[in-house]
C-alpha cells in the first residue's frame, strides 16, 4: 500500500512539473498573441462575425426570407444598406444570418475531425508499429482524394442538406488532425519525462492524457483556427453547388450561387457575400498565422 501511495505521490508531482513550465508557455503565447496585430484584427474580424452569428435574430432589420416583389434589385441604400436580392429580400439580413450558418458548420465540422482525428494520431503515435500502420494508411487513403470532391461524394451519399455537410466536411479533414496529432507524439514518445511516468507505472491512458496531450495541444491549436477558414470555405462551395445549405435558407455561398445569375443586373447580390467570405476566411488566417508565431519557440520575437 505505500509503495502504491509513493507511486501516486510521484506521478503527481511529475505531471506538476511537467505543468509549470507549460503554465508558462502559455502565458508567454498570449503576450506574443496581443501584439501580433494581424492576429489581431483576424480576431477583430471574427469576433464581429460571432456577434453577428449569435445575435443574428435580433440585429437582423428585416426577415431574412421575407419577400417584396415590390422591391426587387433594389440598390444598396439607408433603407436596405446592401440592396435587395430578386425576391426582394434584405441581403444585409440574410448575410448576418449566413454568418451563424456559416460558422455553425465550421465549428461542429472542425470538432468532429478534431475529436477523431487527434485520437487516431495519439494511438498510432504511442502505438506499435502494426497499429500505426494501419491507421496512418487508412488516413493515406483519405488525404489523397482532394477535400472538396471526397466532401462532395459524401454528401451526394448521405444526401443534402446541413448536416450532412456537417459530416462529410469534418470526415474530410480527421486525417490533417491525425498526421499532426502524430507527428507530435513522434517527437515526444521518447523524452524523460515519458519514460519517466511510464518507469513509475504510469498506464498509457495516463501517460497520454497527462504527458502527452499538453504537449501536442499547440500545433492542433493552430490547425484548428485554420481548418476553420477551410470549412467555410467548403461549406460555402458546398452550398454553392446546391448541396449543403437548401433555400429559402440564408447561406453566404448560396447567395454566391443567386448571385452569379444576376451580375450584371445588380453585382452586389454576389459581391457583399463574397466579401463576407472573405474577411471571414482571412480572419481566422491571420488567427492562426499569430498562434503559430506565439505558441512555437523557434518563431520567438
Amino acid at each position: 500500500m505505500a509503495s502504491a501511495a509513493n507511486t501516486e505521490k510521484a506521478q503527481k508531482a511529475l505531471a506538476e512539473e511537467q505543468l509549470g513550465p507549460a503554465n508558462t508557455l502559455w502565458r508567454d503565447a498570449g503576450k506574443r498573441l496581443l501584439r501580433h496585430r494581424p492576429a489581431m484584427f483576424g480576431a477583430a474580424v471574427l469576433t464581429l462575425v460571432a456577434v453577428m452569428a449569435l445575435f443574428s435574430d435580433a440585429i437582423t432589420p428585416y426577415d431574412p426570407n421575407g419577400m417584396d416583389f415590390s422591391d426587387r434589385f433594389a440598390n444598396p441604400s439607408a433603407e436596405h444598406w446592401m440592396g435587395t436580392d430578386d425576391f426582394g429580400r434584405d441581403i444585409f439580413s440574410r448575410i448576418i444570418v449566413g454568418a451563424r450558418v456559416s460558422l455553425q458548420v465550421g465549428i461542429v465540422a472542425v470538432s468532429v475531425a478534431t475529436l477523431f482525428g487527434t485520437a487516431l494520431g495519439l494511438a498510432a503515435g504511442y502505438g506499435n508499429r502494426i497499429t500505426d500502420e494501419i491507421i496512418m494508411r487508412a488516413m493515406d487513403v483519405l488525404y489523397a482524394i482532394p477535400a472538396l470532391l471526397l466532401a462532395i461524394a459524401i454528401v451526394a451519399a448521405l444526401g443534402k442538406g446541413i448536416g450532412n455537410a456537417m459530416i462529410a466536411i469534418g470526415l474530410v479533414y480527421i486525417p490533417i488532425f491525425a498526421r499532426i496529432a502524430r507527428a507530435a507524439v513522434l517527437g515526444i514518445r521518447n523524452e524523460e519525462f515519458i519514460l519517466a511516468a511510464r518507469a513509475l507505472g504510469a498506464g498509457n491512458a495516463r501517460i497520454l492524457a497527462l504527458h502527452v496531450l499538453p504537449n501536442v495541444l499547440s500545433p492542433i491549436i493552430v490547425e484548428i483556427t485554420l481548418s476553420l477558414a477551410f470549412a467555410i470555405l467548403a461549406e460555402a462551395a458546398l452550398s454553392f453547388f446546391g448541396l449543403g445549405t437548401q433555400p429559402p435558407d440564408p447561406s453566404w455561398g448560396r447567395m454566391l450561387s443567386e448571385g452569379r445569375d444576376f451580375f450584371r443586373q445588380s453585382g452586389w447580390m454576389g459581391v457583399f457575400p463574397g466579401l463576407a467570405i472573405l474577411f471571414t476566411v482571412m480572419g481566422f488566417n491571420f488567427l492562426g498565422d499569430g498562434l503559430r508565431d506565439a505558441l512555437d519557440p523557434k518563431l520567438r520575437r
